[in-house]
C-alpha cells in the first residue's frame, strides 16, 4: 500500500470512479461544511459582506494539512459568490505568462484558485502581486531594449489560494490576502458527523459504533475518512454484510492494512526500521527513506508528520528517533534510553 493507504490498490479507471466519488461526497454550501467552526464563522461573514456590497470577496488564503477541506472551500465559496471557478496549481504556474494568460481569461467576478500556491514560480507572483490589488498586469512584449510594457486591465475577481506551508509563502503575498483561515485537524466526533452525511450518500448502513471505529483510524482527515468508508462498503458488499458495526468496520480495515491508530504500511515501515534495524535511532532522513524504500520527501512530508503528532517519532538534531510509545505500538519491549536522548 502506498502512502495514500488504499488508493494504490485502484487502477486507473477505478481512480477516475474514486475522484469523482470524492467530489460527489464533497459539501456544495458553508452550512453543510462540517467542522472548522472558526474559518466557517468568519469566511461566511466575508462572503455575506460581500454579498451585501454587491462587489467581488476580498481574497482568501486557507493553510493547513492536506485533505481538511481547503478545495471544497475554495468550491464553496464560487458556489455562495454564484460566481464560475478556475482551477489551478502553483507547479502549474512557471513562468509569469502562464499567469497572465489565466488571468486575461478570467470574467468579472469569477474565482481563482490555486493550490499548492507556494510553490509558483517568483516572476509569476510578482506579477500576481498587481492583479491583487489593483486587478491590472503589464505583459512585456518584445525583448532587450526594444520591450514594451503593456498595461492590461483586469476585471474584478477573487483569488483563493490554498497552500499545506503556510511558511514558504512570501510576506508581500501573504499580505495582499484579505481573509486567511488555517484548518485544524478534525476530532472523532466530528468526523463521524462526515462520515454519516457521506454514508447517506453512499446507500450505506452503519451502526454507530462502526462510524466510531472508522473515525479513529482515520488521521483527523476527512478525505481519508470517506476513502476509509468506501473501502469499508466494498468489504462490505463482497462479505455480504448488511450493516456496519465496530468488527466489520475493523475487520475491513485491517485488510487494507490501517491499524487502530490509522498507521498505514509506511508509518509502520518507518517504526520497524528505527526499531528493529537501529534500535530507536536517532537515524538520518535519507537513510531510513532507503530502508524502506521510499523517497525522501515522501517520507518526510506523508508519513513523518503523523508519526511526530501521535508521538511515535521524534525528530532531533542527529536524527529520528522512535519513542517508547512507538515500540510499545509495534508489540516491542522500550529499551533503556538515556534521559536527554529524545532532546531537540
Amino acid at each position: 500500500m502506498s502512502a495514500e493507504g488504499p488508493r494504490e490498490l485502484l487502477g486507473s479507471s477505478s481512480m477516475t470512479e474514486e475522484r469523482a466519488m470524492e467530489a460527489a461526497l464533497r459539501p456544495k454550501a458553508l452550512s453543510d461544511f462540517v467542522g472548522q467552526q472558526t474559518v466557517r464563522r468568519q469566511l461566511s461573514l466575508v462572503l455575506e459582506s460581500s454579498r451585501m456590497r454587491g462587489t467581488t470577496s476580498d481574497h482568501v488564503l486557507l493553510s493547513g494539512p492536506p485533505g481538511l477541506g481547503k478545495t471544497t472551500l475554495a468550491m464553496i465559496i464560487a458556489a455562495e459568490m454564484s460566481a464560475a471557478l478556475r482551477i489551478s496549481s502553483g507547479p502549474a504556474i512557471q513562468h509569469a505568462g502562464d499567469l497572465a494568460a489565466i488571468l486575461s481569461s478570467l470574467t468579472e467576478g469569477e474565482v481563482l484558485f490555486v493550490d499548492e500556491i507556494h510553490r509558483m514560480s517568483r516572476p509569476a507572483e510578482e506579477l500576481l502581486y498587481m492583479a491583487m490589488e489593483d486587478f491590472r498586469v503589464d505583459v512585456i512584449v518584445g525583448k532587450g531594449a526594444g520591450a514594451t510594457s503593456i498595461p492590461l486591465e483586469l476585471p474584478p475577481f477573487t483569488l483563493v489560494g490554498a497552500t499545506t506551508r503556510a511558511g514558504l509563502l512570501p510576506g508581500p503575498l501573504r499580505d495582499r490576502f484579505g481573509f486567511t483561515g488555517h484548518l485544524e485537524f478534525y476530532s472523532e466526533a466530528e468526523l463521524e458527523l462526515v462520515l454519516r452525511r457521506s454514508s447517506m450518500m453512499l446507500d450505506m448502513n452503519v451502526a454507530s459504533a462502526g462510524f466510531a471505529e472508522i473515525a479513529s483510524r482515520s488521521r483527523g482527515t476527512p478525505r481519508i475518512a470517506n476513502r476509509l468508508l468506501r473501502r469499508v462498503r466494498d468489504w462490505a458488499l463482497v462479505h455480504g454484510v448488511h450493516e456496519v458495526d465496530r468488527s466489520t468496520a475493523a475487520a475491513a480495515l485491517e485488510m487494507y492494512e490501517v491499524d487502530e491508530r490509522g498507521l498505514d504500511r509506511l508509518d509502520r515501515s518507518v517504526l520497524e526500521a528505527l526499531c528493529l534495524k537501529f534500535k530507536g535511532g536517532p537515524v538520518g532522513l535519507s537513510t531510513l527513506a532507503v530502508l524502506v524504500g521510499e523517497e525522501t520527501e515522501t517520507v518526510e512530508t506523508v508519513a513523518e508528520p503523523y508519526l511526530v503528532r501521535e508521538g511515535l517519532l521524534a525528530r532531533t538534531p542527529r536524527g529520528r528517533v522512535a519513542t517508547d510509545d512507538a515500540w510499545r505500538h509495534l508489540g516491542l519491549t522500550p529499551p533503556e534510553r538515556h534521559p536527554d536522548s529524545l532532546s531537540g
